[in-house]
């Protein structure tokens, strides 16, 4: 068999199986309502938690950005690629977490690819040693890949049970003996596939009695929870605690690009050193850094957004779940409505796109199988009338095909 034909066979295999991923063509604006195909439909597959993809503010802003400092930077950092409004973002966003210091990257992608293998693949002056990372079995798949490049010579990856402490400290009682040069606990603050949060207190705690450092992505929850939008460390009461922060801009903060990581000072200067995705990849437009700079200053501004958020995570909730649906328990706006079957996912996505619902399914291997599911995620960008028009529609299409 030749490559040729071993693609057409697994692409004729996710065809029989209801399971491949089709890309809908959006011909509008991202907000609360979308244009597809010429119709109007609510959308619930964006993480625009906050509304601000569409924010004149933003837009605004990244008009200046492009007026002040034009299109792109045509380098990569440390060449010529350094603008004002970098080091002014990375700033900003050290200060509204709590941190020393902050390094943007092309995506938070390339962040948790480049932290990892930045530190445990150089020697640091070690003739010989061996790294550990403990990471959570529901972890992202960019922290997943970021473990996977580390060289396996050198580290030591070590799975624990999803937000389990129990079964990590099990884990780490066990390696006691072990003489690691360095050690990480891995999370995601918010995972993006459940709504959950991580233990984070237990987290700290436990990674201080270990002497590990503890790495969280927390691109689902910064500008989304927490009373002023800082994140999983400030509603878990833990604010500027967290050893290494890593996060995004294209979700809450603007919905466009860019990743960072935040941390101490002296990790941070590391990181522009020797992390490849930093060093090697084109700096961020500097559209993009004024207009996530903007939004960061409307958060501090307007603690409204937020709670609009919250209550209307909290009505959709409440109501999704009086129409019969089973979703899995939270507050946060990721709101997964589970199904069972990638089949019926996806013909549910497909229905509630003819009712004017704009909703995708996930099922394996981005989910475990049998745990397919519509992921709904809600924005401040709703009024009631637009989350009523999407649950009128989910009650419909949810008796048709006898899922409620």
């Amino acid at each position: 068999m030749n490559l040729k034909e071993a693609v057409r066979r697994e692409l004729g295999r996710l065809e029989r199986t209801k399971t491949f991923k089709k890309e809908t063509v959006i011909e509008s604006e991202q907000g609360a309502v979308v244009r597809v195909a010429g119709k109007d439909a609510v959308m619930l597959a964006s993480n625009n938690y906050l509304g601000l993809a569409s924010d004149p503010r933003i837009k605004q802003a990244a008009i200046r950005g492009v007026r002040v400092y034009g299109y792109g930077v045509s380098s990569v950092r440390f060449l010529c690629g350094t603008l004002t409004v970098h080091r002014q973002l990375e700033e900003k966003i050290a200060g509204f977490l709590g941190t020393e210091d902050a390094v943007l990257f092309s995506s938070c992608f390339a962040a948790n690819e480049g932290f990892f293998a930045s530190i445990i693949n150089e020697k640091m002056d070690a003739e010989s040693y061996r790294d550990v990372i403990y990471s959570d079995r529901l972890n992202h798949a960019s922290i997943i890949d970021g473990t996977r490049l580390c060289r396996a010579e050198v580290v030591d990856r070590k799975i624990y049970e999803h937000a389990d402490v129990n079964d990590l400290q099990r884990k780490l009682e066990g390696d006691r003996e072990a003489s690691y040069r360095f050690g990480f606990i891995a999370t995601d603050g918010v995972f993006s596939m459940e709504g959950d949060l991580a233990p984070l207190p237990a987290l700290i705690e436990i990674s201080k009695k270990y002497g590990r450092i503890l790495f969280v992505d927390d691109s689902h929850a910064v500008g989304v929870i927490g009373a002023t939008g800082r994140g999983s460390p400030e509603q878990l009461g833990v604010h500027g605690k967290v050893d290494v922060l890593s996060g995004t801009l294209g979700k809450a903060l603007g919905g466009a690009s860019g990743g960072y990581i935040a941390g101490n000072k002296d990790l941070i200067s590391y990181l522009r050193q020797k992390s490849r995705p930093y060093t090697f990849s084109n700096s961020l437009p500097p559209s993009i850094a004024v207009a996530a700079i903007e939004a960061l200053t409307i958060l501090e501004q307007d603690p409204s957004l937020i709670e609009r958020l919250r209550q209307n995570t909290a009505y959709f909730r409440k109501r999704i779940q009086e129409l019969g649906y089973k979703i899995l328990a939270g507050e946060h706006p990721i709101v997964p409505v589970m199904l069972g079957e990638a089949s019926v996912a996806m013909d549910m996505s497909d229905a509630l796109l003819e009712e004017g619902v704009y909703i995708k399914g996930l099922w394996y291997p981005v989910v475990p199988t049998g745990e397919a599911r519509l992921r709904a995620q809600i924005s401040a960008a709703f009024d009631q009338a637009t989350l009523d028009r999407a649950l009128t529609a989910f009650e419909k299409v949810g008796k048709r095909l006898g899922v409620i």
